[in-house]
């Protein structure tokens, strides 16, 4: 480390072209020279033509002690490059014009590392500084080019983030003193160098180390972001096979199924038609004919289904209507009807259309077996991605409560709505009709029959009578069958 002279000096704020210490005999004396406040000409122990020298030193601000005022003078023969803990604050390239570098704000209590890349054209080669640090508590402290400098090989590509010298590294060689030798004479020129700004703080993500892990991350989410793109190609690959697959067993059924129990409807029918009169034998054979075109409509209910041209709330809408009415036809309850027009052809897939029917159908078997009414309205409405289908009727109602779960289907309704995510509702009293809501989001339908089969993977198959949520059992309100159409 370079010697430093520290000492006390009340009067004195920066350098000037006077004595920094004046007449007071007290004050230790100076490395610095009294009229320009540098050191000694300095350079390697060898001279060459286009040589690069590199000189360093460090010195120390007391901790705790604020910087009043700090000045830096230097020149060299031919260019130089000057550094302060690593940072470039300044440059020059005449010998004759001393440079006076302000660096207050950039000199702060602690240590610190100066360093300078000199350049020599040609014949005689050399450096000279000064810097004068002023504390707030009156101490100085001084750093002058001495033989007490470093000369940092060209081998060591770190020199400049150094805090402390290398072990091998030599000491400069002490040229000439200020004014003395080949620069007898004065400098010409005294250029005032405004302050460096300090240099801003390395933020966490200018690190290496967070930019190597950016990037690590970075190529993970892609490796993620490419497979998945990949899964998903191939699940849309296996949905337009298993769509496909979905058609041509609709079609099958349809055409193979469908055709043998129309058939077996026909010869039935043809059968008790020839039959001499036996009641007993016709009796059996109607009901084999009424049985087979039972099967028809549970078949027709099947192809639907599975139809994937089908999947629509549209198709749903449609096809619910027709249901309601096909089976009300033979009783004596009236079907009204309250469809939302120009429903969208959103989709409504397999699994949720199949369970909201099967929902559906068991509320309107229900008010046809057990309600005694007149009138019956099926209403399908959205609100939003909600779809709402409401069977309401005027019969004699009852308390949900009380009723039993199994015998009139609450159970399976209740499950069913369970597995695509939806909700149900019974609004009922004794002699106020019955009112029954279903409703399914369908953009979280698919999400949470996800989830259901996790759920529900490896257990029984049998299903407890505890499994299935009670039915909501809302106070009773009055029934108004309204003056829908």
């Amino acid at each position: 480390m370079a010697a430093t002279q520290v000492h006390a000096s009340e009067n004195s704020r920066g350098i000037s072209t006077e004595s920094p210490s004046g007449s007071d005999s007290n004050c230790p004396p100076s490395d610095l020279h009294p009229i320009y406040g540098v050191g000694s000409w300095i350079w390697d122990s060898e001279t060459r033509n286009k040589q690069t020298c590199r000189l360093w030193t460090s010195f120390h601000i007391p901790k705790g002690s604020p910087v009043a005022d700090a000045r830096l003078r230097m020149t060299a023969d031919n260019g130089y490059r000057v550094f302060l803990d690593g940072q470039e604050i300044g440059r020059g390239s005449d010998y004759r014009t001393l440079s006076d570098y302000d660096l207050r704000g950039v000199v702060t209590p602690g240590h610190h590392a100066l360093a300078v890349e000199a350049f020599n054209d040609n014949l005689g080669a050399g450096m000279v500084l000064g810097l004068r640090a002023i504390l707030e508590d009156g101490q100085v402290i001084e750093v002058a080019s001495d033989q007490k400098w470093f000369i940092a090989p060209e081998s060591d590509p770190d020199w400049l983030k150094r805090t402390t010298a290398g072990k091998s590294w030599p000491h400069a060689k002490l040229v000439s003193e200020f004014m003395t030798g080949p620069w007898k004479r004065k400098p010409d020129h005294l250029v005032q160098v405004p302050a460096p700004q300090p240099r801003p703080p390395v933020e966490f993500w200018q690190k290496g180390g967070f930019q190597i892990a950016l990037v690590s991350v970075s190529g993970v989410v892609v490796l993620v972001c490419l497979r998945l793109m990949m899964q998903l190609a191939a699940q849309l690959k296996a949905q337009r096979l298993l769509q496909r697959e979905r058609a041509r067993i609709a079609r099958d059924i349809h055409d193979d199924l469908g055709a043998g129990l129309t058939q077996l409807v026909l010869l039935g029918e043809v059968a008790r038609s020839e039959m001499p009169g036996k009641e007993e034998s016709r009796g059996q054979i109607t009901q084999l004919c009424e049985n087979a075109r039972s099967l028809m409509i549970t078949l027709d209910e099947i192809v639907w289904a599975v139809n994937s041209r089908r999947d629509t709330l549209k198709d749903f809408a449609t096809y619910m209507c027709k249901y309601a009415q096909a089976f009300l036809q033979s009783t004596s309850i009236r079907c009204r009807l309250d469809v939302e027009p120009d429903l969208p052809a959103i989709n409504f897939d397999l699994p949720v259309r199949r369970n909201l029917f099967q929902a559906v159908k068991e509320a309107i078997n229900n008010a046809a077996r057990h309600s005694g009414a007149t009138e019956l309205f099926l209403r399908i409405h959205r609100n939003g991605s909600t779809v709402i289908v409401v069977v309401e009727d005027n019969g004699k109602g009852f308390d949900p409560v009380a009723a039993d779960p199994e015998r009139n289907g609450l159970t399976n309704m209740a499950q069913r709505m369970e597995e695509v995510g939806g909700i149900h509702r019974i609004v009922s009293r004794p002699g106020a009709g019955c009112r029954v809501e279903f409703r399914i989001n369908l953009t979280a339908a698919q999400q949470w029959r996800f989830w259901w089969s996790k759920w529900r993977f490896g257990r029984p198959a049998t299903r407890d009578k505890a499994s299935g949520s009670a039915p909501v059992a809302l106070a009773p309100a009055p029934h108004s069958a309204g003056n829908q159409p």
